[in-house]
C-alpha cells in the first residue's frame, strides 16, 4: 500500500502539477466496510486529490510490460498492490481513490494451548 500511495503521489507531482512540490495534494484514510463480491468486508480507503491539470481516466495505463527501461510502472504497481483504483475528475479536482480490504487475524495455537492472533 506504500509503494501504491508513493507512486500515485509521485505521479500527481510528476504528471498533474508538472513537476511542482509546493502545490497541494489532500489524502484522506478511513477505515472502512465495503461490499466485495456480496460479502461486506473491513477495508484502508485511501483518497489523493489534487488541483492539478485534469487527466482523463482512459489516458491512465502504463506501458507494455516487455517494455524493460526505467519509469512508466507506476500504475502497474498502484493496481497491483490495491484491490479496487478509481480515478475520477470532478468540479475541478482530480481524485483517486484506493481500496484495499484488510483480511482477519486467524487464531494460531500456541505450544502451551493459548490463542494468539496474527
Amino acid at each position: 500500500m506504500v509503494l501504491a500511495v508513493d507512486e500515485a503521489m509521485t505521479n500527481v507531482i510528476r504528471h498533474a502539477y508538472h513537476g511542482r512540490i509546493d502545490q497541494p495534494i489532500e489524502v484522506d484514510c478511513r477505515h472502512s466496510q465495503l461490499l466485495d463480491n456480496g460479502v461486506l468486508r473491513d477495508a484502508l480507503e485511501i483518497v489523493l486529490k489534487d488541483k492539478g491539470v485534469r487527466v482523463k481516466a482512459e489516458e491512465l495505463r502504463g506501458r507494455p510490460l516487455d517494455e524493460v527501461r526505467p519509469g512508466g510502472l507506476g500504475l502497474q504497481f498502484i493496481r497491483e498492490s490495491m484491490d479496487s483504483v478509481r480515478f475520477r475528475h470532478q468540479k475541478g479536482t482530480n481524485r483517486l481513490h484506493l481500496v484495499k480490504f484488510l483480511r482477519q487475524a486467524e487464531p494460531r495455537q500456541e505450544a502451551e494451548g493459548g490463542v494468539v492472533c496474527n
